[in-house]
């Protein structure tokens, strides 16, 4: 069953069809005097941008016209850089891979709205999905004509996170007080991480959101209960410019609280629920691969928390296809 746009039916779903291609991105930047005044064009996304793409790649785009200074195609890789130049990035629309794009209402008022996120949709833009994501999905609901969220004005916006993969509830906020309150709740246990004190503990407790989860791992737990408390930092990788997440002794407090619901010893594989009190990037991922029990299927992480080896004949060489 669809849901029109004031309907609070429980379990209704809503969404439109990706099109086909997405509308491409914009990147700006104003030249600096400091630094890039001087420059070549190509010298200077050559090499302020070398991971989006290698030499030969910022020369095909600037040969394309996808590069304004001042609002003016530029199509002339040593044209020199000033002081105070506007530089555009025109990245050439794409078509993303597949994602779901139909969302299932769990529960909604005029503050929030709880939806079913299903596997294989991503929540916010970020890399290859910059249109297919959740939060298009709420902003094309709410700029529809007849739609309560339109008329009030009101813009929904996720206001935590779930792996592309990972389906499950996730909150919405459909007014900027419920998106402070709600944000406010999920970084109440984040903050409490690391700190043993007695009165933290207590307060721990009272946590008006819990995040649980279930995941299949590989290998048997041998025990019924485990808490990890291994903190999560970044490594340089290829092909993340921010770094990679994983368990690093130097980096941030995590704490992950892991059941086992079932054991299956003849497909090797354990059934777990986990209740995570932080909320680091990928966080369930490297705790139960650091304690040896990487999620089943995992294509990053392995035993320790840490990446798999990385192989350079499988880097991402698509810089001329997506623009």
């Amino acid at each position: 069953m669809l849901c029109n746009n004031n309907s609070r039916s429980p379990l209704c779903s809503f969404g439109s069809p990706w099109p086909d291609l997405n509308e491409g991105l914009f990147y700006n930047d104003v030249v600096s005097t400091s630094s890039d005044s001087g420059l070549t064009l190509i010298h200077f996304y050559s090499s302020k941008y070398k991971n989006s793409a290698p030499l030969q790649g910022w020369l095909q785009r600037i040969h394309n016209g996808q590069i304004t200074i001042d609002g003016e195609v530029v199509k002339e890789p040593k044209a020199i850089l000033r002081d105070g130049m506007e530089l555009v990035y025109h990245r050439l629309p794409w078509r993303e891979p597949d994602a779901p794009y139909l969302l299932q209402v769990l529960y909604e008022d005029d503050d929030m709205v709880a939806l079913n996120k299903p596997p294989g949709l991503q929540v916010l833009p970020g890399g290859l999905f910059q249109q297919r994501t959740v939060l298009m999905q709420l902003q094309w609901r709410a700029s529809k004509g007849s739609s309560s969220l339109a008329i009030q004005g009101s813009h929904p916006v996720p206001v935590h996170r779930l792996g592309r993969g990972t389906s499950g509830i996730l909150l919405c906020a459909k007014t900027k007080v419920a998106k402070t309150s709600l944000a406010a709740y999920f970084a109440d246990g984040t903050s409490l991480i690391g700190d043993s004190s007695n009165a933290n503990m207590e307060q721990s407790k009272r946590r008006k959101i819990s995040k649980i989860y279930r995941a299949l791992v590989n290998g048997i737990l041998n025990q019924d209960k485990i808490i990890i408390k291994q903190p999560i930092g970044t490594m340089r990788y290829p092909g993340v410019a921010k770094g990679l997440y994983v368990a690093s002794p130097s980096g941030k407090p995590a704490l992950s609280k892991v059941e086992v619901l079932e054991r299956d010893s003849q497909l090797n594989q354990t059934l777990v629920q986990v209740e995570i009190e932080s909320g680091r990037p990928h966080q369930i991922r490297i705790h139960l691969s650091f304690i040896g029990h990487p999620l089943l299927g995992d294509p990053l992480y392995d035993v320790g928390g840490q990446p798999m080896c990385f192989d350079s004949e499988h880097e991402d060489e698509s810089f001329a296809e997506d623009g």
